[in-house]
């Protein structure tokens, strides 16, 4: 298997709803380090996993719109708990969007997994991990 891991980061603001996460449940920062690997079973004809360039590209497009922004009031997140799992799949379902509309490439449809891993602290990561499969 092989694998392409591309790094960048955001700082964001949130409540997070609930006695399970006490003193979190008051508004606070963060600053995630976001980590995506990227998987394939063989090279593309060009011998690399994804176009390093443009799955940073890719990944600057879908943080943006996440990065300096209070989750509270975050169209995309009324009602939801955006804990670091959730927002873990948010990336992952906006970048799966991103290789199926052909903006990493005309080989990247090659991709057969994805992680997206956000890291809160130096003790603390959460991340969603799946096939690429075809919508159904």
């Amino acid at each position: 298997m092989y694998a392409l891991e591309i790094r960048d980061h955001i700082m964001i603001a949130h409540s997070l709803n609930g006695a399970v996460f006490g003193p979190a449940q008051r508004m606070h920062g963060a600053t995630f380090v976001i980590d995506v690997a990227f998987f394939r079973e063989t090279l593309d004809p060009d011998n690399i996993v994804v176009d390093i360039g443009r799955a940073g590209d890719a990944l600057r497009t879908v943080l943006a719109e996440l990065n300096y922004a209070n989750l509270d009031t975050h169209e995309a997140f009324k009602g939801a708990v955006t804990t670091t799992e959730f927002l873990a799949r948010h990336v992952f379902d906006r970048l799966a969007a991103a290789i199926r509309a052909g903006d990493l490439g005309p080989h990247a449809e090659g991709i057969g997994r994805m992680r997206v891993t956000l890291r809160e602290s130096h003790i603390a990561r959460a991340w969603y991990e799946a096939s690429l499969a075809p919508p159904a």
